[in-house]
C-alpha cells in the first residue's frame, strides 16, 4: 500500500491519501481522541504522540499535530497507523457513520434561503476545501448572518478568516442578497 501526503494551507495539518476509499460519502471530524470512539482508524491515528485532530473525507485523512511537534517526527508513525488499519480489515467507522451532508438542520421561515446556502456550499465551496484536506459545513442562519463550522485543515488555518470573508462571504452575498455576513463557529 502506498500512501501519498499533501501539504495543506494549515501548517499544523497534513493530508494523507491512501489511494482507496476512506468514507466515500460525507465527512467525519474528530477534534479529540475522546471524540474518536466510533472510528477504529481515527483511534489508531490518535495513538501517535503529538496528534490532536483527525478528519476523514471521501478518499483522504487529514491529521492535525500539536504546535511543538515536528512533522518529521510524527509523519512515519501516522503513515504506519493508516496502513495498519487498512490492512487489518476493520471498518473506518463503526455503527451508522457520518451524516451524508454534515450540515445542521434548519427549521423556520428562512428555509428557502438556507437551502440555497447549502446548495452553494455543496457545489462551490466544499469541493475546493476538500482538496485542501478540510470541510466547511452550515451551522445556522440568523438575520442575514450565516454561521459555518470549519473542520479538518480548515479549523485553525491561518488563511481561514480570509477564505470566509473574501471567498465564501462574497460568493454567498453575490447569489443570495439576504446574506450580509459569514461568521465561523466552534464545534
Amino acid at each position: 500500500m502506498f500512501i501519498q501526503t499533501e501539504a495543506t494551507p494549515n501548517p499544523a495539518t497534513l493530508k494523507f491519501l491512501p489511494g482507496q476509499n476512506v468514507l466515500g460519502a460525507g465527512t467525519a471530524d474528530f477534534p479529540s481522541a475522546d471524540a474518536a470512539e466510533k472510528s477504529p482508524l481515527a483511534q489508531r491515528i490518535f495513538a501517535v504522540d503529538g496528534v490532536t485532530g483527525v478528519f476523514l473525507g471521501g478518499d483522504f485523512v487529514t491529521v492535525t499535530k500539536e504546535d511543538g511537534v515536528d512533522w518529521d517526527v510524527v509523519k512515519a508513525p501516522i503513515l504506519g497507523a493508516i496502513m495498519e488499519h487498512f490492512q487489518s480489515g476493520q471498518p473506518v467507522m463503526e455503527g451508522d457513520g457520518p451524516a451524508a451532508s454534515g450540515h445542521a438542520e434548519h427549521d423556520g421561515e428562512d428555509g428557502e434561503i438556507v437551502n440555497q446556502i447549502k446548495e452553494l456550499l455543496d457545489t462551490r465551496v466544499r469541493p475546493a476545501v476538500a482538496q485542501d484536506g478540510g470541510d466547511i459545513v452550515f451551522h445556522g442562519f440568523d438575520r442575514g448572518v450565516v454561521y459555518l463550522h470549519m473542520q479538518g485543515a480548515c479549523a485553525g488555518c491561518p488563511s481561514s478568516t480570509l477564505t470566509l470573508k473574501m471567498g465564501i462571504e462574497n460568493l454567498l452575498r453575490h447569489y443570495i442578497p439576504e446574506v450580509v455576513e459569514v461568521r465561523p463557529v466552534a464545534a
